[in-house]
């Protein structure tokens, strides 16, 4: 009996031992396949892209797309157009609110540019400090058109964000910051017909 009890509380140390050995080796390849976690990945919305604005649509020939941008904008060339102009309607009022006039000289039209770049001299110039946090964003392509040498495209988006201004005090002094709200926005973009490069900047923000 003390012989039996013996070889089966052995048995059970082995057992354990091989459990902890196959669990570990499967920890092992799980982190060799999908990786480790810092804590500073990036930060993805549903249906977003990480696709750079200035890069699409993807042209591999200018000329050629062109011409189909010439009638209409539809199929997989609209949503990848719509996705990138979610990523610069975020791009650009995240820029703005933090006074990047770097960062929105390059997704903006020169007139626009100096628009933006003027409030953010306002602003702080009454020291005011702003600040956005988008929960997500949709969009529609309520208008696409060829005016001479340019594409026109007109885009409805909604969104829900956090937004806030303080003082000099980092006193809210409007908006709440733990408060979501829902605005609508109608932006217009343009691209010149005869320029070689895939960028689309926004021209226009339109009041309706």
């Amino acid at each position: 009996m003390y012989i039996y009890q013996t070889m089966s509380n052995n048995f059970g140390y082995i057992d354990i031992i091989l459990l902890a050995m196959i669990a570990g080796f499967i920890i092992l390849r799980l982190r060799n396949i999908l990786g480790r976690k810092t804590g500073h990945e990036d930060k993805y919305y549903t249906n977003f892209s990480d696709q750079k604005f200035k890069d699409f649509p993807k042209e591999e020939d200018n000329s050629k797309v062109n011409d189909i941008l010439s009638d209409k904008l539809e199929g997989n060339q609209k949503r990848e157009f719509l996705k990138g102009a979610e990523i610069a309607y975020e791009t650009i009022l995240t820029a703005f609110a933090k006074g990047d006039n770097k960062s929105l000289k390059d997704l903006l039209t020169q007139d626009m540019n100096v628009s933006f770049e003027e409030a953010i001299n306002q602003r702080n110039k009454n020291n005011i400090k702003s600040e956005i946090t988008f929960v997500g964003t949709k969009s529609t392509l309520e208008k696409f058109e060829k005016i001479k040498n340019n594409f026109f495209a007109t885009v409805k988006f909604v969104s829900e964000v956090i937004s806030v201004k303080r003082d000099k005090d980092n006193k809210v002094i409007e908006g709440n910051p733990d408060k979501i709200k829902v605005v609508t926005d109608h932006w217009k973009f343009s691209k010149s017909v005869l320029s070689k490069k895939p960028n689309w900047y926004l021209s226009e923000i339109v009041s309706k």
